[in-house]
């Protein structure tokens, strides 16, 4: 087999191995040549090619967050590395592990004018979990950075840095591995026990316990514990669709439940406990309505981090939400006396009355197209969403309940959705479709220069001609300079994309068209295919005024 002649990179790629990193993602350059040429020439990694180093980054984040395990990011010096950092702090406030590992000049070669070069050591200090600059020249003090950053991203999830200076020549392999490098096991350190007995009476006592569920993954909680939620009458369960966790008498449509609430709701909603885990939450509504009605304890259930979102945090339960609700739901059921779920499910149905009604006479728009995708989506997918106006629809009008959904909601940004989602497809088993709006769509297009891009795959585009969400927004003015600089308008389509990548192209400029290509659009096998549903620019906004008014 070839190796690299230089020992460092030999270490580094060596103890990826060790450590199960299969999946490695490289961006062509020159100084991470003697990394290309080890990663590539060993049938262990999955190696690809992704040019864009921004794209890239998010293509190794939706991989990782797919198979729940590092991905390894490799990219040449100079500002190569700081394309990486929309996908490192989505990363990092999404707890994904990456491991990215960035060439560099040596330092005597750093701030003199050589070429392609920067200040690499610790550039991303403020959303990484451990930075390893190693030494030019092998070492054992090396081996135990490069372990000790593998493990932290494996151990504490989340995004690690390895920095690694190669002199020229960078091109020369041997048949010989002359590393023989340490490897450090990962060491488990078990969480500080939970006072169950003092938060379990606390738990029995309260007559209102609220759970809010933010992004997570699929099986988080056994049947039995959701069903123990779904009959306790003390107990309101708020689960967005990017939960991933569903009963019938659980409220997956927040912002449509406290839509119209009055005085007299909102003290009723007010709640005992407020217990939370998983991660971002989309609603501003709720964050901003128990910002203001404070529950008398907030509860977080995570393993590695507990944010005071509502400013009343009181318990940091460092522990699985499973096991933690498990203790709760078993030997601390409520006994209390409560209407609370009765309460909220009277609401709750009403609610959806209304909104079918609504759904029913509204004129074309974004919520009208997305309310037919949802009747017509498929089951057993893997359901990824782009971010801004697309996350709230999907939380008004949510998937079917078998559907896996994603978001990049750690950082909430708008620039690697595309590329994410197609990194999720090349290793997921079912099929996987995107949700765009049409300024992420357009504004991660170098993510469709892709040659790993499989038959699985599908976009559906929401192509309302610019940032339609701003219009929603205080301070929205129908003028040049809102539509200039907030809304973005444009007249771009995504045909021309689609024949450029190869993809199978649908377009729909009405309900009618919408209905007469759906069907054709899901059924779909072998090829890649995007369906652009074009909708008025000016008519968004002022729908989804009068929808929430209608509660």
């Amino acid at each position: 087999m070839i190796y690299p002649e230089i020992k460092l990179a030999q270490s580094i790629i060596q103890i990826c191995k060790q450590k199960n990193i299969q999946h490695i993602i490289i961006s062509p350059g020159s100084r991470n040549a003697p990394l290309t040429i080890g990663f590539a020439s060993d049938p262990f990694f999955t190696c690809y090619s992704i040019a864009d180093e921004r794209c890239a980054g998010f293509f190794g984040l939706g991989i990782a967050k797919e198979i729940q395990y590092p991905t390894a990011l490799v990219c040449t010096s100079g500002s190569a590395l700081l394309n990486y950092y929309p996908s490192i702090s989505e990363a990092f406030y999404s707890q994904i592990p990456l491991v990215v590992i960035s060439a560099d000049r040596p330092l005597s070669k750093i701030d003199i004018g050589d070429g392609q070069t920067i200040r690499q050591d610790n550039v991303y200090a403020n959303h990484i979990l451990y930075n390893a600059s190693l030494q030019e020249e092998q070492s054992q003090e090396n081996d135990v950075l490069i372990n000790n950053a593998i493990n932290s991203a494996i151990a504490q999830r989340g995004p690690v840095h390895i920095n690694a200076p190669f002199e020229e020549p960078l091109y020369q392999t041997t048949q010989e591995l002359y590393a023989q490098p340490t490897i450090i096991d990962l060491v488990k350190i078990d969480p500080l026990p939970v006072d169950y007995p003092t938060y379990g009476q606390k738990w029995q006592q309260a007559k209102k316990k609220l759970i809010l569920i933010g992004c997570d993954t699929p099986f988080v909680l056994k049947e039995s514990i959701i069903n123990s939620l779904a009959n306790d009458p003390s107990v309101v369960v708020l689960c967005q669709t990017t939960s991933n966790i569903y009963d019938p008498s659980f409220i997956i449509n927040i912002d449509r439940f406290i839509s119209g609430f009055t005085q007299e709701d909102f003290e009723n909603f007010q709640c005992d406990i407020l217990l939370t885990f998983g991660g971002m939450v989309i609603s501003k509504h709720i964050k901003r309505i128990l910002r203001q009605y404070k529950p008398k304890e907030h509860w977080h259930v995570d393993l590695l981090r507990h944010y005071d979102t509502f400013g009343v945090l009181s318990g940091k339960i460092i522990d699985t939400p499973e096991r933690f609700l498990s203790n709760m739901t078993s030997f601390y059921a409520t006994s209390v006396n409560s209407g609370y779920k009765q309460w909220a499910s009277i609401i709750e149905s009403d609610k959806h009355k209304k909104q079918e009604a609504f759904l029913a006479q509204a004129p074309w728009s974004d919520l009208k197209a997305f309310d037919l995708l949802m009747r017509h989506f498929p089951e057993q997918v893997i359901l990824q969403l782009s971010n801004s106006s697309v996350p709230r629809y999907a939380q008004l009008i949510p998937s079917p309940k078998s559907v896996t959904v994603y978001a990049n909601r750690g950082t909430s940004g708008i620039d690697g959705s595309t590329s994410t989602a197609i990194g999720c497809a090349v290793v997921a088993k079912q099929e996987v479709i995107l949700i765009s709006g049409d300024v992420s769509f357009f504004y991660d297009s170098n993510a469709l220069w892709n040659n790993y891009i499989p038959n699985n795959f599908k976009i559906i585009l929401l192509n309302n001609k610019g940032g339609g969400i701003f219009r929603f927004l205080p301070g929205h003015q129908n003028t040049q300079v809102f539509n200039t600089y907030f809304e973005t308008s444009h007249e771009l389509s995504g045909e021309h994309l689609a024949k450029m990548y190869n993809f199978q192209y649908y377009k729909a400029n009405d309900s009618q068209e919408l209905e007469q290509s759906i069907e054709s659009f899901f059924a779909i096998k072998d090829s890649a295919a995007i369906l652009e549903i074009c909708t008025p620019t000016q008519i968004n906004d002022e729908v989804l005024r009068q929808y929430f008014a209608s509660f």
